[in-house]
C-alpha cells in the first residue's frame, strides 16, 4: 500500500478515536440535563430549555460517536452468515457494502450542508459556494464582513427559540468524519484483500 494511504488511515483513525472518546462522555451531560429537567418539573417551574438541549446533546453524542463506532467495528451487522466467513470474504463484502454507506453519507452530507446554509440565512441552491464565499470573506476581509454575508438566522419554533446553526454544524462535521472513516475502512479492506493488515 502507498505510504500516503497508510498515513491517511493513521491520521483519520487517531482523529476519530480522540473525538469519539470525547463524544462518549456526552452521555453524562445528557444525564445531567435530563436530571435537571426532572427536578425542575417536580420542585420548581419547568425549564424551557431542557428538552431541546437534551436533543442537541443526543445529536452530538450520536453523530460524533459514529465514526468511532465504525472504527471499532461495533456498528450493527447482520451476523447470520458474516461471523463464519473468512477474513478475505469479509473484506470483499465490507469493501462492497461500504461503498453504499459512502453514497448514503454523501447525500446526507449534502443535505446537512444545505440545511446549515439555510439556518445561516442562505436560501439559494448552491450551499457549498455560499460557505466557500463566507470562508474566503472571513480570511480576506475579517469577521465583520463575513457577518454581513449571513442573513436571517434560523431559530427553533419552541418557546426557548435557540439558534439551530450550531447543532446543524455538528451534524455536518460528524457526517464528514463518518465519510472519512468509511474511506479509511475501504482502504483497510483493500489492504486485507492484498494480504496486508492495516
Amino acid at each position: 500500500m502507498p505510504s500516503f494511504i497508510l498515513r491517511y488511515i493513521r491520521i483519520i483513525d487517531a482523529m476519530n478515536w480522540f473525538i469519539g472518546r470525547f463524544a462518549m462522555y456526552l452521555i453524562f451531560a445528557l444525564i445531567g440535563v435530563l436530571l435537571w429537567s426532572s427536578v425542575s418539573k417536580t420542585f420548581f417551574n419547568p425549564s424551557l430549555w431542557t428538552l431541546e438541549t437534551a436533543q442537541f446533546v443526543m445529536v452530538a453524542y450520536y453523530v460524533l460517536g459514529g465514526p468511532y463506532s465504525i472504527q471499532m467495528g461495533s456498528n450493527v451487522r447482520m451476523d447470520l452468515f458474516y461471523g463464519s466467513w473468512s477474513t478475505r470474504t469479509k473484506a470483499w463484502v465490507d469493501g462492497f457494502t461500504v461503498l453504499f454507506l459512502m453514497v448514503y453519507l454523501g447525500i446526507l452530507f449534502y443535505g446537512a450542508v444545505s440545511s446549515t446554509a439555510y439556518s445561516l440565512g442562505y436560501f439559494g441552491m448552491e450551499p457549498f459556494s455560499f460557505f466557500g464565499d463566507l470562508i474566503w470573506t472571513l480570511i480576506t476581509e475579517g469577521l465583520t464582513a463575513a457577518g454581513e454575508k449571513i442573513g436571517y438566522l434560523e431559530r427553533s419554533s419552541t418557546a426557548w427559540r435557540p439558534f439551530l446553526w450550531p447543532v446543524k454544524f455538528i451534524l455536518c462535521f460528524g457526517v464528514l468524519l463518518m465519510l472519512l472513516q468509511c474511506l479509511a475502512e475501504l482502504f483497510r479492506d483493500i489492504g486485507r484483500l492484498r494480504g496486508v493488515d492495516l
